[in-house]
């Protein structure tokens, strides 16, 4: 096959035909008509010597010759887009520029409010638009659609660029007339009820099993190592929920540290060790190749760097 038969068109239709694995909605993202999408998959198929999509019972699925040439049009892609940016400096105190982040409800309660801080200072123009994890997708982040997202995350696409925001570690946060506190042992922290908080990665959640470690996260999976269990009486995704809830006399939310210490001048809350190991988790941010090389967004990632940075000498961390 000549490769000077193939447009970029064709691969970017590619992309997404095997992305989307559907000619409607591939259509509907490009914005073009279903028989035009239809007559690039037939171009395509032409060209390439192969059906690319077959239909299952299960729908459209890609071919195994699809499945390897996926990884390799989109690799172009990114890096075509990429090169094809404008070069342009960026002036944080005139911009006007909005920055979209996918923030999870860890990082809304720390970072941001560090962020917030620094752009009335250093860029007064500049806004955010704060989006939960269940907003958007990580193809929304590949395509550059959202800056950044600011969560932790167990598994990402190789194409997306990652930098360390922070490690932390856990404390228990319980009201001051919490009994337990004045004898804070592995008994205690077993028998009292707890209130459980998390949520990482994309997409909508689903309830909870109270009996599905696995999906619980770290405090509990830490427990599972001595093979001991806590009782949980409230599941929440949220930790300003958790730690408004913290102020029952019978409640303990095992917390991160830094979400946990913006209680720590509240009379009403003590935060303690656990009496029990639990590793450090790490906040992570990320963000779409198509964006590494934006002058404003080079200057966004180091903001998010140096306030990191500051908040932890600060505080000792």
């Amino acid at each position: 096959m000549n490769i000077n038969r193939i447009d970029l068109n064709l691969l970017i239709y590619l992309d997404v035909l095997l992305r989307e694995c559907n000619v409607t909605r591939s259509a509907s993202k490009l914005n073009i008509t279903q028989p035009a999408m239809s007559n690039g998959l037939k171009r395509l198929r032409d060209l390439l010597g192969d059906p690319l999509l077959v239909r299952t019972s299960e729908g459209m699925k890609p071919t195994e010759k699809a499945l390897r040439l996926q990884p390799i049009v989109r690799k172009v892609l990114l890096e075509l887009e990429e090169a094809l940016q404008p070069a342009a400096d960026f002036n944080a105190k005139t911009s006007t520029r909005v920055f979209r982040i996918m923030a999870s409800d860890y990082a809304t309660s720390t970072v941001i409010p560090l962020l917030l801080n620094r752009l009335r200072e250093n860029a007064p123009g500049i806004t955010l638009d704060i989006m939960t994890p269940s907003d958007v997708t990580f193809h929304d982040v590949e395509a550059g659609k959202i800056d950044m997202a600011i969560n932790r995350f167990e598994e990402l696409p190789q194409s997306f660029h990652e930098k360390s925001v922070w490690m932390d570690s856990f404390v228990c946060l319980m009201s001051v007339h919490n009994l337990v506190r004045h004898n804070f042992n592995l008994e205690n922290y077993l028998a009292s009820q707890h209130i459980w908080v998390s949520k990482t990665g994309f997409g909508v959640g689903v309830g909870m099993d109270p009996t599905d470690v696995q999906k619980l996260g770290w405090v509990d999976e830490a427990l599972q190592t001595i093979d001991k269990k806590r009782s949980i009486r409230v599941f929440t995704r949220s930790y300003h929920t958790a730690m408004h809830l913290s102020l029952e006399q019978d409640l303990i939310a095992t917390l991160p540290r830094k979400v946990a210490m913006i209680n720590k001048n509240n009379p009403d809350l003590v935060i303690l060790e656990p009496p029990f190991e639990i590793p450090l988790i790490e906040l992570k941010m990320i963000w779409s190749p198509l964006l590494h090389h934006d002058a404003s967004h080079i200057w966004f990632r180091q903001q998010v760097n140096e306030l990191a940075k500051e908040f932890q000498i600060q505080n000792n961390y």
